[in-house]
């Protein structure tokens, strides 16, 4: 099996293989069809261009399956001293073997993406899906759930303003982060957003963003207005105020007005998963976040004073 870097010419092959994934979600009932088609995890693929790390699998002169990593956030542009990167796709022909093609992709990737200097790969994938099994023997532990939960009509339960709720403003960044590390556990932080400067560049702009302000920032949304039959996008931050996630909810209803809409939520904001489904909401799915270390690090030893005679 030969592994080397996509090009122009393996583009018509890769959208074809790519087709052959979403025909088997296609047996899937369709709320699992509709996160494929709103989600940006492995089943998202983007143009081909010399920004994204894209690499292909070829048996006997022929494209058996693809991998494909990009920036976090995902953006079509790569920075060029991207330390993080998403694994966006990782496909293999219907007529390849899956458990033979994509670890070797898998592999490839993490020895390709290092050499270039890419400290982490993350990737979310469902807890039902094979994939999952080889991306951990491959080295990829898990470190956050996270739940995706869809309404086709939710339901707010109130139209009463949270108290000291305003718009977001642009001086407001470093509240957010200081609620960010509130609400998100202590490793989870360390791995996705250690400072403000990563968080910034990890973090995305949805829609219409407000927060609540009582004397200090409790809770945060976002919400993204879709239109052509796509759900409303939903996003929450909040401490564990009685009664904060429930005005949140409701909030955010109000300004979608009306339609489906879906929420991506870790396991730490059992709160927000509560709120929503008091909504009306129901589980679309459950999905692993993984991580895989391409850099040991070492800790440093400790300098100690050493008394010195004569």
């Amino acid at each position: 099996m030969k592994l080397r870097n996509a090009s122009l010419l393996d583009f018509t092959r890769i959208e074809q293989i790519h087709r052959e994934a979403e025909a088997r979600f296609s047996t899937i009932p369709p709320p699992a069809r509709l996160w494929a088609l709103v989600s940006q995890t492995l089943t998202a693929l983007l143009p081909l261009s010399q920004e994204t790390m894209l690499y292909v699998a070829e048996e006997r002169g022929r494209v058996v399956g693809f991998v494909q990593a990009s920036g976090r956030p995902l953006t079509l542009r790569l920075p060029a001293k991207a330390t993080t990167l998403q694994i966006l796709n990782l496909c293999v022909a219907n007529d390849a073997d899956e458990r033979e093609v994509a670890p070797r992709l898998v592999q490839h990737l993490c020895e390709q993406a290092g050499r270039n200097g890419v400290n982490r790969l993350f990737v979310r994938v469902p807890l039902d899906d094979p994939l999952l099994s080889i991306f951990r023997v491959e080295g990829f532990r898990q470190y956050a759930t996270e739940s995706v939960l869809y309404a086709e009509k939710p339901e707010p339960r109130s139209t009463a303003l949270p108290f000291g709720l305003r718009a977001v403003r642009g001086r407001d960044a470093r509240l957010l982060y200081h609620l960010y590390r509130k609400v998100t556990p202590l490793g989870v932080a360390q791995l996705e957003a250690p400072t403000y400067k990563d968080w910034r560049a990890l973090r995305s702009d949805p829609g219409q963003q407000e927060l609540v302000d009582r004397v200090e920032v409790v809770g945060w949304l976002g919400a993204e207005r879709s239109s052509q039959g796509r759900p409303h996008t939903l996003a929450f931050m909040a401490l564990p105020e009685n009664g904060l996630a429930g005005e949140l909810a409701d909030r955010s209803l109000a300004i979608c007005e009306a339609g489906p809409a879906w929420a991506s939520l870790r396991h730490y904001d059992s709160h927000m998963i509560d709120a929503l489904r008091g909504r009306g909401f129901t589980l679309l799915l459950t999905q692993a976040l993984l991580v895989r270390e391409l850099v040991v690090r070492v800790p440093l030893p400790e300098k100690g004073l050493v008394p010195s005679f004569g």
